[in-house]
Protein backbone atom coordinates (compact mmCIF):
# COMPACT_ATOMS: atom_id res chain seq x y z
CA UNK A 1 0.00 0.00 0.00
CA UNK A 2 0.94 3.72 -0.78
CA UNK A 3 2.34 5.63 2.40
CA UNK A 4 4.38 8.67 2.72
CA UNK A 5 6.37 9.76 5.42
CA UNK A 6 5.67 13.16 7.52
CA UNK A 7 8.39 15.27 9.62
CA UNK A 8 7.68 13.11 12.82
CA UNK A 9 7.87 9.76 10.85
CA UNK A 10 4.16 9.27 10.95
CA UNK A 11 3.02 7.14 8.16
CA UNK A 12 0.03 8.78 6.05
CA UNK A 13 -1.76 6.45 3.70
CA UNK A 14 -3.11 6.98 0.32
CA UNK A 15 -4.45 6.63 -3.01
CA UNK A 16 -3.73 8.57 -6.21
CA UNK A 17 -6.37 8.21 -9.28
CA UNK A 18 -6.68 9.21 -12.37
CA UNK A 19 -4.11 12.02 -14.39
CA UNK A 20 -5.04 16.12 -15.34
CA UNK A 21 -5.40 18.71 -12.50
CA UNK A 22 -4.82 17.32 -9.22
CA UNK A 23 -7.90 17.50 -6.46
CA UNK A 24 -6.94 16.40 -3.09
CA UNK A 25 -10.08 15.16 -0.66
CA UNK A 26 -9.48 15.68 3.03
CA UNK A 27 -11.83 13.79 4.93
CA UNK A 28 -13.94 14.48 7.91
CA UNK A 29 -14.16 13.39 11.76
CA UNK A 30 -14.58 10.23 12.34
CA UNK A 31 -13.88 8.93 8.88
CA UNK A 32 -11.11 8.41 6.65
CA UNK A 33 -10.15 8.83 2.96
CA UNK A 34 -12.90 5.97 2.17
CA UNK A 35 -15.83 8.65 2.74
CA UNK A 36 -14.93 10.03 -0.61
CA UNK A 37 -16.33 7.14 -2.48
CA UNK A 38 -18.70 8.80 -4.71
CA UNK A 39 -16.60 11.49 -5.57
CA UNK A 40 -13.38 10.44 -6.19
CA UNK A 41 -14.34 7.90 -9.46
CA UNK A 42 -16.72 10.55 -10.88
CA UNK A 43 -13.49 13.59 -10.74
CA UNK A 44 -10.95 10.55 -11.75
CA UNK A 45 -13.26 9.78 -15.00
CA UNK A 46 -13.68 13.59 -15.82
CA UNK A 47 -9.89 14.50 -16.02
CA UNK A 48 -8.66 14.95 -12.71
CA UNK A 49 -6.01 13.32 -10.78
CA UNK A 50 -7.77 12.78 -7.36
CA UNK A 51 -5.78 12.49 -4.61
CA UNK A 52 -7.42 10.60 -0.77
CA UNK A 53 -5.54 10.14 2.20
CA UNK A 54 -6.28 8.85 5.77
CA UNK A 55 -5.69 11.53 8.43
CA UNK A 56 -3.20 10.53 10.67
CA UNK A 57 -4.68 8.16 13.70
CA UNK A 58 -7.12 7.48 11.25
CA UNK A 59 -7.59 4.51 8.62
CA UNK A 60 -4.39 2.54 7.50
CA UNK A 61 -2.30 5.60 8.42
CA UNK A 62 -0.16 5.49 11.73
CA UNK A 63 -1.50 6.01 15.04
CA UNK A 64 0.53 7.91 16.76
CA UNK A 65 0.04 9.46 20.75
CA UNK A 66 0.43 13.00 19.95
CA UNK A 67 0.23 15.45 16.77
CA UNK A 68 -3.46 15.89 16.33
CA UNK A 69 -3.50 19.07 15.94
CA UNK A 70 -3.93 21.50 13.26
CA UNK A 71 -0.25 22.90 12.71
CA UNK A 72 0.66 19.26 12.24
CA UNK A 73 -2.16 18.47 10.03
CA UNK A 74 -1.42 21.06 7.62
CA UNK A 75 2.33 19.83 8.03
CA UNK A 76 1.28 16.41 7.13
CA UNK A 77 -0.84 18.09 3.77
CA UNK A 78 2.56 19.67 3.00
CA UNK A 79 4.59 16.32 3.10
CA UNK A 80 1.93 14.74 0.87
CA UNK A 81 1.97 17.79 -2.00
CA UNK A 82 5.88 18.11 -1.81
CA UNK A 83 6.36 14.62 -2.07
CA UNK A 84 4.24 13.86 -4.78
CA UNK A 85 5.50 17.05 -6.38
CA UNK A 86 2.20 18.65 -7.05
CA UNK A 87 1.12 21.76 -8.28
CA UNK A 88 -2.66 23.91 -9.09
CA UNK A 89 -3.52 21.94 -7.05
CA UNK A 90 -7.71 22.19 -5.91
CA UNK A 91 -8.30 21.03 -2.27
CA UNK A 92 -11.19 20.26 -1.59
CA UNK A 93 -12.06 19.86 2.93
CA UNK A 94 -15.15 18.30 4.23
CA UNK A 95 -15.85 19.54 8.00
CA UNK A 96 -12.56 18.89 9.91
CA UNK A 97 -10.91 18.52 6.61
CA UNK A 98 -11.58 22.23 5.88
CA UNK A 99 -9.34 23.37 8.61
CA UNK A 100 -6.66 21.78 6.69
CA UNK A 101 -7.24 23.64 4.19
CA UNK A 102 -7.84 26.87 5.87
CA UNK A 103 -4.56 25.69 8.08
CA UNK A 104 -2.60 25.03 4.85
CA UNK A 105 -3.22 28.44 3.54
CA UNK A 106 -2.55 30.13 6.10
CA UNK A 107 0.97 28.80 6.83
CA UNK A 108 2.13 27.96 3.41
CA UNK A 109 0.41 30.26 1.23
CA UNK A 110 -1.13 29.30 -2.39
CA UNK A 111 1.88 28.91 -4.37
CA UNK A 112 0.91 25.04 -5.40
CA UNK A 113 -2.87 25.83 -5.15
CA UNK A 114 -5.37 26.26 -7.96
CA UNK A 115 -8.62 26.05 -5.99
CA UNK A 116 -10.23 25.46 -2.25
CA UNK A 117 -13.45 23.93 -1.52
CA UNK A 118 -15.15 24.40 2.13
CA UNK A 119 -17.49 21.77 2.21
CA UNK A 120 -20.27 21.55 5.44
CA UNK A 121 -16.54 22.90 6.69
CA UNK A 122 -15.71 23.22 10.53
CA UNK A 123 -14.17 26.97 9.60
CA UNK A 124 -14.57 29.74 10.60
CA UNK A 125 -14.48 29.02 14.21
CA UNK A 126 -16.80 26.19 15.72
CA UNK A 127 -16.62 27.40 19.05
CA UNK A 128 -18.92 29.82 21.30
CA UNK A 129 -16.74 32.53 22.72
CA UNK A 130 -17.41 36.14 24.04
CA UNK A 131 -16.41 37.23 20.43
CA UNK A 132 -17.71 34.52 18.48
CA UNK A 133 -21.43 34.44 20.38
CA UNK A 134 -22.75 32.12 16.74
CA UNK A 135 -20.82 29.29 18.17
CA UNK A 136 -21.53 25.92 19.23
CA UNK A 137 -21.55 25.70 23.69
CA UNK A 138 -18.02 24.06 24.51
CA UNK A 139 -20.33 21.62 26.91
CA UNK A 140 -21.93 19.98 23.68
CA UNK A 141 -18.06 18.74 22.66
CA UNK A 142 -17.50 18.11 26.38
CA UNK A 143 -20.39 15.89 26.09
CA UNK A 144 -18.95 13.96 22.95
CA UNK A 145 -15.41 13.68 24.38
CA UNK A 146 -17.58 12.02 27.76
CA UNK A 147 -19.85 9.78 25.73
CA UNK A 148 -16.81 8.61 23.17
CA UNK A 149 -14.54 7.48 26.51
CA UNK A 150 -17.61 5.80 27.91
CA UNK A 151 -18.81 3.70 24.89
CA UNK A 152 -17.10 4.64 22.06
CA UNK A 153 -18.75 2.14 19.36
CA UNK A 154 -22.19 3.25 20.78
CA UNK A 155 -21.48 7.22 20.49
CA UNK A 156 -20.96 6.61 16.80
CA UNK A 157 -23.47 5.08 15.79
CA UNK A 158 -25.76 7.45 16.99
CA UNK A 159 -23.56 10.26 16.21
CA UNK A 160 -24.06 8.45 11.87
CA UNK A 161 -28.05 9.24 12.56
CA UNK A 162 -27.57 13.35 12.98
CA UNK A 163 -24.49 13.18 10.43
CA UNK A 164 -26.84 12.04 8.06
CA UNK A 165 -29.89 13.35 8.98
CA UNK A 166 -31.54 10.38 9.57
CA UNK A 167 -34.99 10.26 10.98
CA UNK A 168 -38.29 8.29 11.25
CA UNK A 169 -39.65 10.35 7.91
CA UNK A 170 -36.11 10.61 6.26
CA UNK A 171 -35.06 7.39 4.68
CA UNK A 172 -32.42 8.44 2.31
CA UNK A 173 -29.61 7.06 4.18
CA UNK A 174 -29.56 3.32 4.16
CA UNK A 175 -28.77 1.71 7.50
CA UNK A 176 -26.22 0.16 5.16
CA UNK A 177 -24.49 3.54 4.81
CA UNK A 178 -24.89 4.12 8.30
CA UNK A 179 -23.22 1.24 9.60
CA UNK A 180 -20.21 1.63 7.18
CA UNK A 181 -19.47 4.98 8.26
CA UNK A 182 -19.44 3.59 11.97
CA UNK A 183 -17.17 0.70 11.33
CA UNK A 184 -14.88 3.29 8.97
CA UNK A 185 -14.67 5.51 12.29
CA UNK A 186 -13.83 2.28 14.74
CA UNK A 187 -10.86 1.95 13.02
CA UNK A 188 -9.67 5.46 14.28
CA UNK A 189 -7.21 5.64 17.78
CA UNK A 190 -9.85 6.55 19.96
CA UNK A 191 -6.95 8.85 21.22
CA UNK A 192 -7.01 10.46 17.92
CA UNK A 193 -10.94 10.70 17.84
CA UNK A 194 -10.84 12.28 21.13
CA UNK A 195 -8.44 14.79 20.70
CA UNK A 196 -9.36 15.70 16.89
CA UNK A 197 -13.18 16.64 18.87
CA UNK A 198 -10.73 19.23 20.99
CA UNK A 199 -9.06 20.53 17.53
CA UNK A 200 -11.95 20.97 14.98
CA UNK A 201 -13.41 22.81 18.07
CA UNK A 202 -11.40 24.62 19.55
CA UNK A 203 -9.06 25.94 16.56
CA UNK A 204 -9.58 29.50 15.58
CA UNK A 205 -9.13 29.80 11.30
CA UNK A 206 -10.32 32.78 11.61
CA UNK A 207 -6.90 34.90 10.52
CA UNK A 208 -6.17 31.64 8.20
CA UNK A 209 -9.42 32.61 6.45
CA UNK A 210 -8.00 36.20 5.46
CA UNK A 211 -4.83 34.51 3.65
CA UNK A 212 -7.64 33.01 0.90
CA UNK A 213 -6.64 34.86 -2.39
CA UNK A 214 -7.42 32.06 -4.80
CA UNK A 215 -11.07 30.94 -6.08
CA UNK A 216 -12.76 29.46 -3.56
CA UNK A 217 -16.44 27.40 -2.86
CA UNK A 218 -18.43 27.02 -0.01
CA UNK A 219 -20.82 24.15 0.22
CA UNK A 220 -23.05 23.92 3.12
CA UNK A 221 -26.75 22.27 4.34
CA UNK A 222 -29.19 24.42 5.22
CA UNK A 223 -30.45 21.34 8.08
CA UNK A 224 -26.70 20.93 9.32
CA UNK A 225 -27.28 19.90 12.71
CA UNK A 226 -23.36 18.68 13.48
CA UNK A 227 -22.00 22.28 11.96
CA UNK A 228 -24.25 24.79 11.61
CA UNK A 229 -24.68 26.62 8.77
CA UNK A 230 -24.46 30.14 10.72
CA UNK A 231 -21.81 29.29 12.79
CA UNK A 232 -19.67 28.20 9.98
CA UNK A 233 -20.77 28.48 6.31
CA UNK A 234 -22.02 31.95 6.76
CA UNK A 235 -19.42 33.30 8.25
CA UNK A 236 -16.72 31.62 6.27
CA UNK A 237 -18.47 33.32 3.35
CA UNK A 238 -17.80 37.08 5.06
CA UNK A 239 -14.60 36.11 5.88
CA UNK A 240 -13.75 35.26 1.95
CA UNK A 241 -16.03 37.79 0.08
CA UNK A 242 -15.22 36.35 -3.62
CA UNK A 243 -16.42 33.03 -2.65
CA UNK A 244 -18.85 31.11 -3.89
CA UNK A 245 -21.46 30.02 -1.63
CA UNK A 246 -23.61 27.89 -2.36
CA UNK A 247 -26.36 26.68 0.76
CA UNK A 248 -28.37 23.32 0.10
CA UNK A 249 -31.53 23.05 0.89
CA UNK A 250 -32.77 20.60 3.24
CA UNK A 251 -28.87 19.11 2.99
CA UNK A 252 -27.57 17.52 6.43
CA UNK A 253 -23.80 17.43 7.26
CA UNK A 254 -22.71 13.83 5.83
CA UNK A 255 -23.88 15.73 1.83
CA UNK A 256 -21.00 13.78 0.48
CA UNK A 257 -23.40 10.97 0.28
CA UNK A 258 -27.17 12.41 0.53
CA UNK A 259 -26.71 15.28 -1.81
CA UNK A 260 -23.84 12.90 -3.93
CA UNK A 261 -25.00 14.22 -7.55
CA UNK A 262 -25.38 18.01 -6.81
CA UNK A 263 -22.07 17.86 -5.01
CA UNK A 264 -20.02 16.53 -7.93
CA UNK A 265 -21.75 18.62 -10.11
CA UNK A 266 -20.57 21.56 -8.38
CA UNK A 267 -17.08 20.21 -7.92
CA UNK A 268 -16.89 19.80 -11.80
CA UNK A 269 -18.20 23.03 -12.35
CA UNK A 270 -16.00 24.97 -10.12
CA UNK A 271 -12.79 22.83 -11.08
Amino acid sequence: MPFIQTADETELFYNDWGTGKPVILIHGWPLDGDMWEYQWPVLAAKGHRVITYDRRGFGRSSQPFSGYDYDTFASDLQAIIETLDLHDVSLVGFSMGGGEVARYIGRYGTERLSKAVLVSAVTPYLLKTADNPDGVDKSVFDDMVEKLRKDRPAFLASFGKQFFGAGMLNFAVSSEIMQWCSNVAMLGSPKATIDCVRAFSETDFRADLTKFNLPTLIIHGEDDATVPIKTAGEHAAKLIPSATFKRYSGAPHGLFYTDKDKLNADLLAFF
